[in-house]
């Protein structure tokens, strides 16, 4: 009789209002694909922990910001690292998947990233500049986001948010990865559609840019995205580092360079659970 086939639970929130993207239909491709290669239910975020046992793995993908069901996901993360079920991404990610604790820590490292500080005391650390960035430490998806004047920076950076100097940026660029392998690059030239994509062909130095972020996030497996700005400068400067349920924005792409990256996650997929089933064995 042939192998059982690994048991998926994916876990996604189709109906998720996301502006400028559509969670819904990008999994609903997505996972017809993916059934061609495993055993595969979807649920939503809010349900992960009750049924995960009954699975293989399981597969986060368009969930949607966990502030929304903030509880369950603490409970579902508890769970599966008490039980040992395999969560893809995995769940030691540094990225967003942690908070954003990254951006505060990489800017005292000196990396590419746009300025932050976390405190009001620190604020002289930063360019000065005319606008400042104000968003809560554990916001996400641009809530609670203000772009405020110098004067009033001082007043709303208490310890809850994060500040940023306001960056003129001539565009956004977006590196997807898959097992720290580079798959495609996606930009929004204009600043004011953030989700309106073209391809992009990365220039000199983009991509060994966009790998430093994925080398520090020490994921072997899993999938991620590295948002940037082009400063005025120049030079790229990471905006976000999306390590818990990236966006794919798989409809701005051309059919082989789509069917390359399912592909690739089909493969990671399967490699991840050949390690989970070793390592649980």
């Amino acid at each position: 009789m042939p192998a059982a086939r690994p048991r998926i639970l994916f876990v996604t929130d189709l109906a998720y209002p996301a502006r400028g993207r559509r969670y819904g239909d990008e999994d609903v491709f997505l996972t017809s694909r993916l059934r061609e290669e495993f055993d595969l239910a979807l649920c939503h975020p809010r349900d992960a922990a009750a049924l995960m046992g009954a699975f293989d793995a399981v597969v986060v993908r368009n969930s949607g910001p966990v502030l929304g069901y903030l509880d369950a996901y603490e409970e579902f993360r508890a769970r599966a690292l008490a039980s040992g079920v395999p969560v893809y991404n995995p769940l030691t990610g540094r990225g967003d998947m942690a908070g954003k604790q990254y951006l505060l820590d990489l800017t005292d490292a000196g990396m590419p990233v746009v300025p932050t500080v976390g405190r009001p005391e620190d604020l002289h650390r930063l360019p000065r500049a005319d606008r400042y960035v104000v968003k809560p430490r554990l916001g996400a998806d641009s809530h609670g986001l203000r772009i405020v004047p110098a004067a009033e920076v001082s007043a709303r950076s208490d310890g809850d948010v994060l500040v940023q100097p306001y960056v003129d940026f001539a565009y956004e660029v977006s590196f997807y990865f898959v097992d720290q392998d580079f798959q495609y690059a996606l930009h929004a030239p204009d600043p004011a559609a953030r989700w309106r994509l073209e391809p992009y062909r990365p220039g000199p130095g983009d991509l060994d840019f966009a790998r430093r972020f994925v080398e520090w996030n020490t994921l072997a497996h899993g999938i991620q995205r590295v948002d940037a700005c082009r400063a005025p400068g120049g030079e790229l400067l990471l905006v976000e580092l999306e390590d818990l349920n990236p966006y794919l924005s798989l409809d701005a792409l051309d059919d082989t360079t789509r069917d390359a990256f399912v592909a690739a996650t089909v493969a990671s997929l399967h490699r991840f659970l050949g390690k989970s089933e070793g390592a649980r064995g």
